[in-house]
């Protein structure tokens, strides 16, 4: 993207080329790869780029996930449930990227209401890594990590809850940024874990995602969770290297569940960090192992609230009963689907009275165990490496029919959410073609020294 603004700096009449090799891209690739619900028409963008050249981002279009509200298309969240809802208003991610000059190119695939790891969840279609048509791109931002690595999008807007834009940057070979909680402001994200969502940037390389971040990182008062910023270019200083800082690998995640091939991987990681002048130190996160379930215990209670908005009386597709009660059910049995379901039974169960205490207060208790883990990490070192995901991407309809083997897919990336921090997937080599990602976390608010680090990284890393 930074290559295409310069471009486009010196010649703005380039845009009707980059705007003709996206529609051209598009056609003939998302056939297969199927990471797109919907696309803008191109006339009316290309008037819009062309009106946006002056801007910091010169009309260079974005793509992003269906469950991000913008004006002009629809907002389905891959549900059946809103397939014919049409966004009523722009996220406020929509209305800074518009500002700096980057208009919407189209709305892509995910898991339904960004619950799950392959975007098999969708209502509408399976999208498929780029890689190997017979994989999954992982979830629950398939459809953007998807786009951008099929060079149908020049990048993408994700959402990340529990790994879902780092886990799809993993395994389609891209870079995922999580953000701080708060950094970037929620309002026009439909709610899924409202104390773990998290909208970032998808793209080519990491400067990339600072330029990104540059713009959707602004306090927002429509958002009640939105942090004070600090006043950062992450761009900036991207390329002062990593000469002196500390780096922990956590035993924890180079575990049993770890495929060898990425083990071995991880041994040339830490040879180009030591190569770039970095120190390697060997730390642990002692409450790692109960993330799965801490997890999927908070975020599946916060969803069963969220999704009570979604009763078949007001924007939802409605049921056809003769009583409110019917109308109720039935509407939200045909509107959801079985892993959205699952979800809000675990959800409900784990809130209700006499399980509270023992299910929901328990996961909190466990939850500040780990945040606890990091800080006591953070105090020693500047910045944790692991793998993104236990393995490469897995086949399509691999693990669909056993959520728990698809639970785990997401072992390496939980964490981060539950303690609030961020964290980055950058691509760091292949397994038999397949991509590897390699997550960079960091403490509260230390976006500038991830992206930093990853661009040493990604500049030094040769496989």
């Amino acid at each position: 993207m930074h290559e295409l603004i310069d471009l486009l700096e010196e010649d703005p009449g380039k845009i009707e080329d980059l705007i003709d090799s996206l529609y051209d891209s598009i056609e003939k690739t998302d056939g297969e790869v199927q990471a797109y619900l919907e696309t803008a028409d191109k006339e009316p963008l290309l008037a819009e780029a062309r009106e946006k050249a002056e801007r910091p981002l010169k009309g260079v279009p974005g793509t992003i996930k269906d469950n991000i509200q913008t004006l002009g298309f629809k907002t389905t969240c891959a549900s059946r449930f809103l397939e014919d809802y049409d966004s009523v208003y722009d996220a406020t991610v929509i209305k800074l990227l518009n500002e700096a000059g980057s208009p919407v190119l189209g709305k892509v695939n995910m898991d339904e209401f960004a619950m799950g790891s392959s975007t098999e969840n969708s209502y509408f279609q399976t999208t498929r890594n780029p890689n190997d048509l017979t994989r999954v791109p992982g979830g629950s931002s398939g459809g953007s990590a998807a786009a951008v690595a099929a060079d149908e999008a020049i990048y993408a807007l994700g959402s990340d809850t529990g790994g879902s834009v780092r886990h799809p940057a993993a395994f389609c070979g891209v870079v995922g940024l999580k953000p701080t909680y708060g950094l970037v402001s929620r309002y026009g994200l439909t709610a899924f874990a409202s104390s773990l969502d998290q909208i970032g940037p998808i793209t080519k390389d990491v400067y990339d995602a600072a330029l990104l971040l540059n713009v959707i990182a602004e306090q927002d008062e429509m958002d009640s969770t939105s942090a004070a910023n600090p006043a950062v270019d992450y761009s900036d200083g991207i390329d002062r290297g990593v000469e002196g800082l500390k780096v922990g690998f956590p035993e924890e995640y180079f575990g049993d569940e770890l495929d060898e091939r990425i083990q071995d991987k991880a041994e040339r990681w830490k040879e180009t960090f030591e190569d770039i002048g970095a120190e390697i130190v060997d730390i642990s996160l002692p409450h790692t192992e109960y993330a799965i379930a801490t997890y999927y215990l908070i975020s599946s209670s916060e969803a069963s609230a969220n999704l009570a908005r979604f009763d078949g009386v007001r924007y939802t597709s409605r049921a056809d009963t003769e009583s409110i009660d019917e109308l109720f059910s039935k509407s939200r049995d045909e509107g959801f689907g079985a892993e959205v379901k699952r979800r809000i039974l675990l959800g409900t169960y784990a809130l209700s009275a006499g399980y509270y205490d023992e299910y929901y207060g328990k996961a909190q208790k466990a939850r500040r165990l780990i945040k606890g883990d990091f800080d006591d990490a953070f105090a020693e070192i500047d910045l944790i490496a692991a793998p993104t995901s236990p393995t490469p991407a897995f086949k399509i309809g691999e693990k669909i029919e056993d959520p728990l083997e698809m639970y785990l897919s997401d072992v390496f990336i939980v964490p981060i959410n539950l303690a609030g921090i961020p964290a980055m997937s950058i691509p760091a080599g292949e397994v038999q073609g397949l991509p590897v990602g390699m997550q960079l976390m960091g403490e509260s608010l230390s976006e500038e020294l991830i992206l930093r680090a990853g661009y040493a990284f990604e500049n030094a890393f040769t496989g």
